[in-house]
C-alpha cells in the first residue's frame, strides 16, 4: 500500500516547527515570521479552540508556509483538519482506528509511535514516515540507533523534549529526516509579540545539518 509520502515536505528543511496559537492573527504572525526564518512546514496543534482557524488562515494567508494540523487524536479530526487547509498530519499516537483513518487521507500523514512494534505495525500498513513521540522520554538518539540495525527501512520525525542542546545528535542519525521542535517558537515570544526574535531562532534552526538529506 502506497500512502502519500511526507518526505518531500521534510527535505524543505531540518525541524518542523510544532506551536500552539493562543489565537488566529498571532497563528498568522508566527507562520510568517518562521517561514521568513526558513521553516516553512509549521505542525499547528489541535490543542486550542483558535487551531482550525487558524490552520485556514495561514494556508490562505501565508503562502510560503506549508501548514499542517498537529495533535490528530481522533478520526473526525482528519476531515476537519484537510477541510481548513492542513497539507500534512501528525498524530502523537496511533491506536488502530486512528491508523486505519489515517491511512486513507489524501495528505501526508506522520502517526506516531513509540516501541518497535509500533513503528512495525504502521510501517506495515505503508506509512513512510513515523513520528516518534515522546522522543526523549522514550529512548531518543540510542532507541534510533538500535532500532537503525533490525529496521533499517524505517524514517523517523521525533518530537519531544528536542532543543538546541541535542537536536544536532538527532539530525545525526541517517533514519531521521527532519525533527519537530517547540524551541524555535517559544510561548512567551508569542506571546509578546517578539516575531524577530522567532525569525533569528528559525534562521538558526534551519542551517542545521541532517545525515539523512547530505549537503
Amino acid at each position: 500500500m502506497s500512502l502519500p509520502d511526507p518526505s518531500l515536505l521534510l527535505a524543505r528543511a531540518p525541524v518542523v516547527p510544532v506551536v500552539t496559537v493562543p489565537s488566529v492573527a498571532a497563528g498568522v504572525k508566527l507562520a510568517r515570521a518562521l517561514a521568513e526564518g526558513g521553516l516553512p512546514l509549521i505542525e499547528v496543534t489541535l490543542r486550542t479552540p483558535a487551531a482550525l482557524e487558524a490552520i485556514a488562515a495561514i494556508a490562505a494567508e501565508v503562502p510560503d508556509a506549508i501548514v499542517g494540523a498537529g495533535t490528530v487524536t481522533r478520526p473526525d479530526l482528519i476531515q476537519k483538519s484537510i477541510d481548513a487547509g492542513a497539507r500534512f498530519l501528525v498524530s502523537p499516537g496511533c491506536p488502530p482506528a486512528l491508523a486505519e483513518a489515517l491511512a486513507e487521507a489524501p495528505v501526508p500523514v506522520m502517526p506516531g509511535c513509540a516501541t518497535a512494534t509500533e513503528a512495525m505495525a504502521l510501517h506495515a500498513m505503508g506509512f513512510p514516515v513515523l513520528k516518534l513521540f515522546p522522543a526523549e522520554a522514550v529512548g531518543g538518539v540510542n532507541l534510533l540507533k538500535s532500532l537503525a540495525g533490525p529496521l533499517p527501512d524505517l524514517r523517523f520525525c521525533p518530537t519531544g523534549g528536542i532543543g538546541p542542546g541535542n537536536v544536532g545528535s538527532y539530525l545525526a542519525q541517517p533514519n531521521v529526516l527532519a525533527v519537530g521542535g517547540s524551541w524555535v517558537a517559544p510561548s512567551e515570544a508569542v506571546t509578546m509579540g517578539d516575531w524577530e526574535q522567532i525569525v533569528a531562532l528559525a534562521k538558526a534552526a534551519a542551517k542545521l545539518h541532517r545525515a539523512a538529506f547530505p549537503m
